[in-house]
């Protein structure tokens, strides 16, 4: 009798651990590019992997201190596939890549940086936004790129409309920019935004971003915008009307 009653004791603390479940995450943070294929190149030779890796690890400590549960994707450069990455993220509410602009070849001047020779533009700088109507949840995809961009504006920087020289506005006073095509995006089965933190081809701000002070205040506005999406948001009739498709 006594042995049963033990038993069941044993049964009844270990059974809720065994089937204690992860806590949901909240955001997946992807970190653009690989190590094998690190994107694009700023004036100074760094590779875009290196400034999207800090500036990620950055957004995901701005994030958890909100008690938002985060998931990094891609930390170490290996991930296999762009399909790989929104798989990566599984079950979490939203989605985010980061990513670091360039500007066209064609725009691009020669220099010598401590004698490499690389190239430069100063034409262009500022972040911007990207979303898919591929998405199955473009609405809300919109909302949260408009909280983020919304937010960094508020803090004091600026972005870029480079990109709507060649991609439509979803709303261009955020510089939030449709994007269809985009794989880890349109493969996201929760909302997802591609964020673009700055122009690395161009000198001065390739020097800013670099700056772990504006690396943290940015990193801050990117996650007061997507903690105020997911925790109070209701996407406006425009953007609902996106979950249509491109059209």
């Amino acid at each position: 009798m006594k042995r049963g009653l033990l038993a069941a004791l044993a049964a009844s603390i270990l059974l809720p651990g065994r089937l204690a479940q992860a806590a949901p995450v909240d955001v997946a943070v992807d970190v653009g590019h690989t190590l094998a294929a690190p994107g694009a190149t700023g004036a100074r030779g760094r590779s875009e992997f290196e400034f999207n890796r800090e500036l990620a690890q950055a957004v995901v400590r701005a994030l958890q201190q909100r008690r938002l549960e985060v998931v990094s994707i891609n930390a170490d450069g290996l991930v296999p596939s762009l399909q790989a990455r929104p798989r990566a993220a599984g079950g979490a509410r939203f989605f985010l890549s980061i990513h670091h602009d360039s500007v066209n070849a064609g725009e691009l001047h020669p220099w010598i940086w401590e004698g490499r020779r690389l190239d430069y533009s100063d034409a262009f700088a500022g972040h911007s936004l990207f979303v898919s109507r591929a998405n199955p949840d473009t609405a809300r995809s919109i909302l949260c790129a408009r909280t983020i961009g919304a937010r960094l504006q508020r803090l004091g920087f600026v972005p870029t409309h480079k990109n709507g020289r060649r991609r439509a506005y979803a709303d261009e006073q955020h510089a939030v920019h449709y994007y269809d095509e985009l794989a880890v995006l349109r493969h996201a089965s929760m909302p997802a935004v591609l964020f673009e933190a700055g122009v690395i081809k161009h000198r001065e701000e390739e020097l800013r971003l670099l700056d772990p002070v504006l690396q943290a205040r940015m990193a801050d506005g990117i996650a007061t915008g997507i903690a105020a999406c997911l925790g109070n948001g209701l996407p406006a009739d425009e953007e609902a009307d996106a979950d249509r498709g491109p059209r």
